[in-house]
């Protein structure tokens, strides 16, 4: 019986899959193209489009905020990916250690990844804006404000869920290898750098790919804590490109060809840095 019903399986195989088949192309692929098509057209909505060839593209390098928004998103992603996997790993490697509540700590460091990020964005507009005003300012009296704002909200959000997928990584580590490196008289900096670390790669390249490709795509949270301000200085590439889209009339083709720039820019950074830690984690 099983056996027929394997059968089967295989021989109508596109049967089963057809289904989530259609869905992709008419929710992501469909989308996707006509996206494409949209950032060489001038248009109000998707009906009235009308070619106009590169001029989109010209009018991203005429607009200084998208090349702003653009260096500013790669010192917060670079600044993000650093402090959340270093803390996000020190904490994990201390609660795989024998310890009192380690479960009920998980469950803390882990809830700030459960609120989403315009409560998040609000909250901590709040929190900063509250301290910030004891010496008269705020998140929006200059872009550094913002900047290390929103740092600490994404940080605090991420690294618990970061913590997580390290703990996985430490609780599935060869004990025979440690115990080795243990006997063999090893240090607990060398233990650390030469074989856990090691070890660590494939969860390193997870933690790193979902921090990097994050932080470039990050937009919620940028709306609400600062909103791209003062005068769009903490503006995101997420925000830049909505920005353009909704609030400038006329410039949704160059909004739209933004976007497209903004995927080719994610997607080249996202399999560079794969590329990389996978190589470390083969060498490894």
């Amino acid at each position: 019986m099983i056996t027929m019903m394997g059968k089967s399986i295989r021989r109508y195989w596109w049967l089963f899959a057809m289904p989530t088949f259609i869905a992709f192309i008419i929710g992501f692929i469909a989308p996707f193209i006509m996206g494409i098509w949209l950032s060489f057209c001038k248009f109000g909505t998707v009906t009235d489009a009308r070619f106009t060839g590169l001029k989109n593209y010209q009018g991203i390098f005429a607009d200084g905020t998208f090349l702003h928004a653009l260096l500013f998103t790669i010192a917060f992603t670079v600044v993000t990916t650093v402090i959340i996997n270093v803390l996000a790993f020190a904490v994990a490697y201390m609660f795989t250690k024998a310890m009192k509540g380690a479960t009920f700590f998980r469950s803390v460091f882990f809830m700030p990844n459960l609120i989403g990020g315009i409560i998040l964005g609000w909250v901590w507009q709040l929190i900063l804006n509250g301290i910030l005003a004891h010496w008269g300012k705020s998140l929006t009296f200059s872009p550094a404000y913002g900047f290390w704002g929103l740092v600490i909200l994404v940080c605090w959000q991420q690294i618990g869920y970061m913590m997580i997928i390290y703990i996985a990584g430490l609780q599935s580590l060869p004990t025979d290898v440690l115990e080795a490196a243990q006997v063999d008289g090893a240090t607990p900096p060398q233990t650390m750098f030469r074989v856990i670390i090691p070890l660590m790669m494939p969860s390193i390249t997870v933690c790193t790919f979902l921090t990097v490709t994050g932080g470039f795509k990050l937009f919620d949270q940028n709306l609400a804590l600062t909103n791209g301000g003062p005068g769009r200085q903490s503006e995101m590439l997420a925000l830049n490109i909505y920005n353009t889209i909704y609030g400038r009339p006329g410039f949704e083709g160059v909004g739209q060809a933004k976007a497209v720039v903004f995927f080719i820019i994610v997607a080249a950074i996202a399999l560079l840095q794969n590329h990389l830690t996978t190589s470390r984690e083969v060498q490894a």
